[in-house]
């Protein structure tokens, strides 16, 4: 009977372990997936160089599941993931930025605003991305982060309803040079908080 009872107990610590252990490495418990979230940091923006590779395991599928990044094969589309500007401090709707960058090395390329919840934030502006197509000379660019219109003629990604943030830097059809060396190939678009406004409930 005592040994019964061992290897019950063994088997409903073994259950907890598992569960405890998918649901921290999905992300479910602290929102990160910690690890290999970041294997690859280029100027602040992170990546998991597993995602869409053979090389991603049990755990980093989950995370991705649960993201909704729709992962593509690597060849195909590398995704980077960035939630501080560029002092340090965490993106969040209350603050305003200037985001800017250059060529990207790839065939196209966007720049998505997620919210906390990591989906996109819940406003009717019709301005949740910028992307290649938005500029017609290639070289630098130039967006603004807010939750208000910036005016005329200027791109604008709405921050209205997000909360805290991230931002999601996709490059599509990316060039060989990006997975033989990314961080020479790859200079990402900087981020820089112009001002920030009291936060209710502050």
């Amino acid at each position: 009977m005592k040994t019964l009872i061992l290897w019950f107990a063994a088997i409903l610590l073994g259950l907890a372990v598992g569960i405890v252990s998918a649901f921290w490495m999905a992300g479910w418990l602290t929102g990160d997936m910690p690890f290999n979230r970041t294997s690859v940091s280029v100027e602040g923006w992170e990546s998991n160089w597993a995602i869409g590779s053979d090389a991603a395991d049990p755990y980093t599928r989950a995370y991705i599941a649960r993201r909704g990044l729709l992962a593509m094969n690597k060849s195909e589309s590398v995704y980077f993931l960035r939630e501080t500007d560029s002092s340090g401090e965490p993106l969040r709707e209350a603050c305003d930025y200037v985001m800017e960058g250059g060529d990207m090395p790839s065939r196209w390329w966007s720049v998505t605003l997620y919210a906390a919840d990591d989906f996109l934030a819940p406003n009717q502006d019709d301005a949740h991305s910028v992307d290649a197509s938005d500029f017609a000379l290639r070289g630098g660019w130039r967006a603004v982060i807010q939750s208000a219109p910036p005016g005329d003629d200027v791109f604008w990604i709405s921050s209205r309803n997000a909360g805290r943030f991230n931002l999601a830097l996709r490059l599509y059809s990316p060039d060989d040079a990006v997975l033989e060396d990314v961080h020479r190939a790859v200079l990402p678009p900087e981020i820089r908080r112009t001002g920030c406004r009291a936060e209710e409930g502050a």
